[in-house]
This record gives structure tokens, sequence and C-alpha cells, in this order.
């Protein structure tokens, strides 16, 4: 057995035998993200009743890993954390759940509201002219609106649709370079606060240009008359020029 203290983390919605298996896998993987610490942490079993994922953490990152965790809930911890907070949430919402991280003394360290999830301040479905970048890696359909599907460089998918006879031109493309399509996205925002996309219509759509940062610089100090050759960050230069000059704090 492993020495160190223990936390354990309830699912109200399952015992061990309804839960499935990669739902269970699903919950560990997010759980482990919002304690971190991974070479301290160490599943040690699950208990009966309703779903009791038990771990082990040892003595001295037990401190680290509370404090993880509460981060990770006020939405100000380690990104990683913060967004496995929130993905147990939604996996507990889709289950119809709740969630809690007690410790071996029976002190709450984590709530996790899932089913009882305040309403946030919403807002109604709302169109929006904006653009998707990625690859076509699947297009087709009978329909006068074909659909078409991008993954982008995280590996995401995205669905749009597209005019039959735009989508004939971007077929040409499918699994080569990336494209931005320019269009209008239809988005709402969960009962998690999650905004989402719930359709896009492309109009329109260009193919990027695949050269490296490093080229288009090098190019750009070529050009006489300009002051590129005496800037020393181009990289910081680009970002300013795009997103505007910092405040400062």
């Amino acid at each position: 057995m492993v020495d160190g203290r223990e936390y354990r983390f309830l699912i109200d919605a399952f015992r061990p035998e309804t839960l499935p298996m990669e739902r269970l896998a699903e919950y560990m993987t997010d759980l482990a993200k919002v304690l971190g610490e991974p070479g301290s942490v160490h599943f040690v079993r699950l208990d009966p009743g309703s779903t009791v994922l038990v771990q082990t953490i040892d003595e001295e990152a037990e401190p680290r890993v509370r404090h993880r965790a509460r981060e990770a809930c006020s939405g100000f911890g380690p990104a990683d954390a913060v967004d496995a907070y929130k993905r147990l949430n939604r996996r507990l919402l889709d289950d119809n759940a709740v969630g809690t991280l007690s410790d071996d003394k029976g002190t709450n360290v984590v709530e996790f509201p899932g089913r009882n999830l305040a309403e946030p301040v919403t807002f109604g479905a709302f169109n929006q002219v904006g653009s998707l970048d990625g690859t076509v890696i699947r297009i087709g359909g009978v329909n006068k609106q074909v659909p078409v599907t991008l993954e982008t460089s995280d590996g995401a998918q995205i669905h749009c649709t597209a005019t039959r006879e735009l989508a004939k031109t971007i077929a040409q493309y499918i699994f080569g370079p990336e494209i931005r399509v320019h269009g209008t996205g239809r988005w709402f925002r969960d009962k998690t606060g999650q905004w989402k996309l719930e359709r896009f219509t492309a109009g329109r759509f260009e193919i990027l240009d695949g050269e490296p940062l490093s080229a288009v610089v090098a190019r750009l100090r070529d050009i006489q008359g300009n002051e590129w050759p005496e800037v020393e960050d181009p990289w910081a230069e680009l970002k300013q020029e795009r997103n505007g000059p910092s405040e400062a704090h």
C-alpha cells in the first residue's frame, strides 16, 4: 500500500457496476489533470455504493495538490487544471450527477456542482461574421447547402456548410493546404457558460500560405526603405501590429 493522504472523488449518479469503463476513464483523466503532481498521485480503488474514486497522494505533495484543485475550482489556477475542472462539471451535468472531492478527514476539498450548476447570464443565440481556419477533411451531400468539415491545427473538427458551387471549388483542396473560410457563424452559450458554434455558413474561402514566419520576416527585411532591418524582435512587433499595443499594468 502506498503511504500518504487519501482523496476521494464521489460521483453520486453511478455505482461502480453501472458506470461504463470508457466514461470512468474520462473522469479519471480529467481528475488527474485537476490534481496534478502525476508522480505523487496514485489511484487505489473504486469504493462501492455511489462511485468513489480513491487515490493516495504522497504526503509532501498533498498541500500542492490541494492548492491546485482549489485554484482550478476558482478559475485562477493553471490552464490545464481549470479546463479539466470545467470538463468534469460538463460530464457530471451530462450524466445528471454531482461530484465531491474530499480528503481522508472528511473535509471537502472541491465541490463539482454538475447538474446543480447555476444558470449563467445568458445571451440568445446570435449570428456573427467571422472566419475559420483548417484543413478540408470531409465534404459532400445532396442538399443545396453542402456540409464541409475542417480539421484545425490542434485536431479539432469544425463543421460548416457552403453552396454547391463553393463546395465544388473547396473540394479541390481536400487533405491539401490549410484554408480560411469566411462567412457567418451561429453561436450560443451552454449551461456551463461555454460558447459553442452551432453552425457556420461559408461565403468564400482563401488558401493560406504555409510559409514560415521567419521567411516572411527575411523577405520584409530585404525590402529597401522600410524599418524592418532595425526591428530587434520581429515576432513581438508583428504581435503588436495584430493585437495593438499592450497596456502597462
